[in-house]
């Protein structure tokens, strides 16, 4: 089957960073889907994947990335009690197998959603990875009810024009009934934001302080960083609330100071969505759920895609491009391509 691979960890402008290969279509193990995929979407995951062992490391067969896909179950493996074949479906896979960037794809059913019935391939790809993601962030991790238990209440979403936010920004509004103030740094994220139901926007390239506080906000419940942890975060230790939640999907490079929460009693947690998957926890099937309930509310109108450009097919050339584009920072929405 054709698939889109590397050998070595390459900076994307070398042509050999992903190349178009052939490898061998895989078999069902037992809660496997065998998916002919018909659209991806590429995050910073893969960008960060493909630069991670450098160029001196090497692979003795393709590594292939990808964790986004939408497309149409040909096969299932002998415990499969979920799907079977002929069912469109939309899933982010798992980082310690094999990604979607090929023709067909293994994916553990119990991570996998039934793809909205109102999208198209394309649109559909665009969400599974970023959507478990702000789910996981918003509704697990900082405790806001996805009933409107909490209603009236505040986050900010550090990067909100990103896949991550760009998805985040309509949970907290429409499931949350948060009052969401996003971040963007340019006029068309700024727009971007808005149009997803964002109360306030300001720029995550200035004085957060200082903006929040010109929109009447001296705090914040809650804070979903998508970007930047790094540079943020005394910024956000002063504008969350006492007993406040800060929660990131990005990592760290320096020491981060968490005495300066100790006096506001707030908690810092981190948001992974491969966990469930990578250490094969309990729940989860849990992502199947909030898939399933995601497609539930795409369908009825209630969220909208966040799917940003489709580039074209899916082969080597456009890949290196999208990788290119995430690694400019500039990206509005969630870059797709569909088709081989």
């Amino acid at each position: 089957m054709k698939a889109v691979g590397l050998t070595r960890y390459l900076p994307i402008s070398d042509p050999q960073s992903l190349f178009d290969t052939e490898i061998d279509t895989p078999s069902p193990k037992p809660r496997d889907l065998l998916v002919k995929v018909e659209a991806v979407s590429v995050n910073p995951l893969d960008t960060k994947i493909r630069l991670s062992k450098g160029a001196h490391a090497a692979e003795a067969q393709p590594r292939v990335l990808g964790w986004d896909a939408a497309g149409i179950v040909t096969a299932v493996g002998a415990e499969v009690t979920l799907f079977k074949p002929g069912d469109a479906v939309y899933y982010a896979g798992s980082v310690i197998r094999p990604g979607a960037n090929s023709e067909y794809h293994l994916v553990d059913e119990r991570i996998v959603g039934s793809k909205p019935a109102t999208l198209d391939f394309a649109h559909a790809a665009a969400l599974p990875l970023t959507t478990i993601t702000a789910w996981e962030g918003l509704f697990d991790r900082l405790g806001i009810s996805p009933r409107g238990a909490h209603a009236g209440q505040s986050v900010l979403i550090i990067g909100g024009a990103g896949g991550v936010g760009s998805i985040a920004i309509q949970l907290a509004k429409q499931l949350g009934k948060q009052t969401v103030v996003a971040t963007a740094s340019r006029p068309e994220s700024a727009a971007w934001c808005r149009s997803l139901g964002a109360d306030h926007v300001i720029d995550h390239a200035g004085d957060l302080v200082a903006q929040l506080r010109a929109q009447g906000l001296k705090w914040v419940d809650a804070i979903f960083c998508c970007n930047s942890l790094d540079r943020h975060f005394a910024a956000m230790v002063e504008l969350l609330a006492p007993q406040g939640r800060i929660c990131s999907i990005v990592e760290h490079f320096d020491s981060l100071p968490m005495n300066l929460l100790r006096p506001k009693c707030g908690t810092f947690v981190w948001e992974a969505m491969f966990a469930r998957s990578t250490f094969g926890t309990p729940d989860m099937i849990e992502q199947h759920h909030l898939l399933d309930q995601t497609a539930r509310l795409i369908d009825a109108g209630v969220l909208r895609t966040t799917l940003g450009e489709v580039l074209g097919p899916i082969n080597a050339a456009n890949l290196r491009r999208a990788h290119a584009l995430l690694e400019g920072g500039h990206t509005v929405g969630k870059l797709v391509l569909a088709g081989f």
